[in-house]
């Protein structure tokens, strides 16, 4: 299965804008500016809404640095669920 880019799928306005900062943050996080919070703003989002985005932007971006650098591999039904087989089940 081909991954593409999250701005080539059909998004809502929304969560697309939740994408652009989300990419903007992990990217070019010194770039980030009140324009882009603003695009949330319009969104519906006040300040605590921006600051979880954020937090959880900046915490899967940790994550996966650290799975990366110690070169830990997925299991395999997350691996499975990853390229569309599937889903994952809670316990």
């Amino acid at each position: 299965m081909e991954h593409g880019h999250w701005s080539d799928a059909e998004l809502t306005p929304r969560r697309r804008a939740i994408c652009e900062v989300a990419e903007r943050l992990s990217l070019d996080p010194h770039q980030i500016g009140p324009s882009d919070w603003d695009k949330l703003r319009e969104h519906g989002f006040d300040d605590e809404a921006c600051l979880e985005l954020a937090h959880v932007v900046g915490i899967f971006n940790h994550l996966t640095r650290l799975a990366d650098g110690f070169g830990l591999a997925l299991d395999p039904g997350t691996l499975a669920a990853s390229e569309g087989g599937p889903p994952l089940q809670r316990a």
